[in-house]
Formats: C-alpha cells, structure tokens, sequence
C-alpha cells in the first residue's frame, strides 16, 4: 500500500518534469523492463538499449499517463511496443534467424547465459513469431486477440505460433 502511494506521488513529480522522481520509476521497474526485452529479443545488449528506449519513450510520455490503469500495465504497453518497433527496423528475418541460431548453437562468453533457467533458454531457441507469441501469451498474459493486432497477424496465426512454440518447449524439455 505504502510502495503504491510513494509510486503514485513519483509518478506525479515525474509528470511535471522532476528527473529524480522518474529516476526512482526507473528504479523500481527496470528489471521488468529488461527481462520483457531479453525475452522477446533474445540478445543482452539489444535488451538493453532497447530497455533504456523504453523509459526514454516513458519519460516524453508520462503526461499522457492518465491513471485509469495501474502505471505498470501502461509501462508495460509502452515496452511491448518499443520492442516490437524495434524489431520491425532490424534487418530481415531471415538474417534475424540465423543470428539467433549462432548465438543459440555458440558457447556462451562468460556468465552470459548461465543465470538463465532452461526454460528461458529454450523460449530463446524458439523461432521468432513462435517465441513473441509465446511470450506475450503465456509470460505476459496478452489475448490472442491483442497479439494478433500487435503483430499484424490473423488470430488463426496467433494461436497457431502459440501451440507451435509450446510444442517445441515440450519436446526440448522432456
């Protein structure tokens, strides 16, 4: 109760412009912010540049920031977006493809992917609409619905990458 009161009084300084109320949003939800990233994109540095786009997006958006939902599910939204925006400038996903498999069939420099469970380690295995689907569905809690319009795709295709991705978990984790 007190941490959502102190959230919603550094939320409001943060509206108006003060830089260490929004340094202690960053704070706070910068974790979630990068391990949505690190999921849906599957390599640290990009995670984490695009983790800091995000809280640069929320910071030249906090004033549209009406309340009517919890700030998180709004920080949320704006980090699914970010990413997927940024996705969508990378290069082509046949070249997108092959970079994870290298980095997937490559040891790993240093603690890298150590400190990930098998489960994260087989979601960054998964083909890339397989593994967004899978993430926003089954970590994030979006509808097939709301992936299919984020991902311009039919909800047929949607649930479709959906059982695909948990197919191939099953059998790599059996």
């Amino acid at each position: 109760m007190f941490a959502q009161k102190q959230e919603g009084e550094w939320i409001a300084a943060a509206t108006l412009g003060d830089r260490q109320a929004f340094a202690k949003l960053y704070e706070l939800h910068i974790g979630k912010v990068y391990a949505l990233c690190l999921r849906m994109l599957t390599n640290r540095e990009q995670a984490e540049d695009v983790a800091q786009e995000v809280f640069v997006q929320v910071w030249q958006k906090i004033g549209s920031f009406k309340g009517d939902a919890k700030f998180s599910t709004w920080l949320h939204s704006v980090a699914t977006n970010t990413v997927l925006t940024h996705m969508r400038k990378q290069k082509s996903w046949v070249q997108k493809v092959f970079s994870i498999e290298e980095q997937v069939n490559t040891e790993p420099a240093g603690n890298e992917i150590q400190d990930l469970s098998d489960i994260d380690k087989a979601i960054l295995r998964l083909p890339e609409k397989a593994r967004l689907v899978f993430v926003l569905f089954a970590v994030e809690g979006y509808r097939h619905e709301e992936i299919a319009t984020m991902l311009n795709m039919a909800v047929g295709s949607s649930k479709s990458h959906f059982h695909r991705a948990r197919n191939l978990l099953k059998e790599w984790l059996s």
